[in-house]
């Protein structure tokens, strides 16, 4: 018998139900609850000294780290009720199924008609239940491969003009990531030497950390760093990490309308996965550079235009900008307060469903620096006809009430 059947049969004989105290059809928060009392009474923190109570311990977490899981408690029910009834017998993986399956030499392989109907995987039964043989309380995982992990996410910044903000811009971003070291694939062993199952985590690629009472996590295995496998002789280059930095310059698409710091998710362009995972996110920052005409509020564009007092008084029609179209007129009703804002629908910046914000336009005096004769006498003549009427008439009064 190899060692993993053996491991078969032996989780397989285990009755976890009877180790919690609880029947098989037992629900998810009676088998939490009994888990719980079983573990205060028997945590070692509590009982120093006591190896009865940490042998019933660590069966208590072992058991509950598969049944207190519906996923796992599905696949063991199945195990033990394929090994009840012989589908699967404890001497090996050669066997066939008993009874009506074929009996003595020509019985139906259990693992081949995993394999062939895609109910197991490309590992059939051992990979079918493998997630089963560990976790809390001491249980053995075997793992035939390191399971595929995900890269992590890269962030950079990209500065864009104002207008580029608005339209939209390709830009190229020079990038510096950790990858895969080029000496030995990602694997952190000497090229040429072979790994072995990590002796710490027993090939789970995390251990069991308590935290006090009755709770524990998982943690990333310190001596593989959750890849499962080591080597004897790390590689000369990377130290046995499996990771380097690469260079490399890609292009990305930077959205109409983006705000400055904004950040942007561009994903699979971070840094590589490790055994065939997924590559990691980008993030860029993106910094949008001050326009010297326009500004921005939220959706929308704002200007500040210049005018004279007596295109507020009398009312006047003007011409102003936008950014990137043809000019509009602004029309000032007569008797315009001065620091007013007007709205120009549709000249603002993109939103997300493709229809526009609005320009924001305040019109804003601008008193001159010097004067001639002429506009300094008519400027006088105005102070003499509204001597009559003065503007502060009433703030002294307002302010002694």
């Amino acid at each position: 018998m190899s060692d993993t059947d053996g491991m078969r049969a032996d989780w397989a004989g285990k009755d976890f139900y009877a180790v919690l105290g609880v029947k098989k059809d037992a629900p998810a928060d009676e088998i939490k609850k009994a888990y719980r009392r079983l573990a205060r009474a028997n945590h070692p923190d509590s009982n120093p000294g006591d190896t009865a109570k940490h042998d019933t311990f660590k069966k208590v977490a072992e058991a509950y780290d598969v049944v207190g899981d519906p996923a796992k408690r599905a696949k063991y029910d199945e195990m033990r009720r394929l090994y009840a009834s012989g589908g699967y017998p404890a001497g090996g993986a050669g066997g066939g199924f008993g009874g009506g399956f074929g009996g003595q030499g020509g019985g139906i392989n259990l693992e081949d008609l995993l394999r062939d109907s895609g109910g197991a995987g490309a590992g059939g039964f051992g990979d079918m239940f493998g997630d089963l043989f560990g976790g809390a309380g001491g249980g053995r995982r075997r793992t035939t491969r390191p399971r595929p992990t995900k890269g992590g996410d890269v962030e950079t910044t990209a500065t864009i003009s104002f207008t580029d903000a608005m339209d939209g811009v390709t830009v190229s971003l020079r990038l510096s990531s950790e990858s895969a070291c080029t000496t030995c694939g990602g694997s952190g062993g000497k090229p040429g030497t072979r790994p072995h199952i990590c002796t710490t985590c027993e090939g789970a690629g995390f251990v069991v950390a308590s935290m006090g009472g009755s709770f524990s996590v998982n943690e990333t295995c310190p001596a593989c760093g959750g890849r499962q496998l080591v080597y004897d002789e790390p590689c000369p280059t990377c130290r046995g990490t499996g990771r380097g930095t690469s260079a490399r310059t890609i292009q990305t698409r930077i959205p109409a309308g983006v705000k400055d710091g904004q950040r942007i998710r561009v994903r699979g362009k971070g840094s590589p996965g490790e055994n065939g995972g997924p590559a990691g996110d980008l993030f860029v920052t993106v910094k949008v550079s001050p326009h010297r005409v326009f500004g921005r509020k939220d959706d929308n564009l704002t200007i500040d235009v210049p005018v004279s007092f007596d295109e507020l008084a009398l009312g006047a029609e003007i011409r102003i900008p936008t950014l990137g179209g043809a000019p509009v007129t602004l029309r000032v009703p007569a008797g315009t307060p001065n620091g007013r804002t007007f709205r120009v629908r549709g000249k603002g910046a993109k939103k997300a469903d493709g229809s526009r914000g609005d320009l924001l336009a305040t019109v804003e005096v601008q008193v001159p620096a010097v004067l001639d004769a002429q506009t300094r006498a008519a400027v006088e003549a105005y102070r003499e006809a509204t001597t009559s009427k003065p503007l502060r008439a009433n703030l002294f009064e307002q302010a002694g009430a």
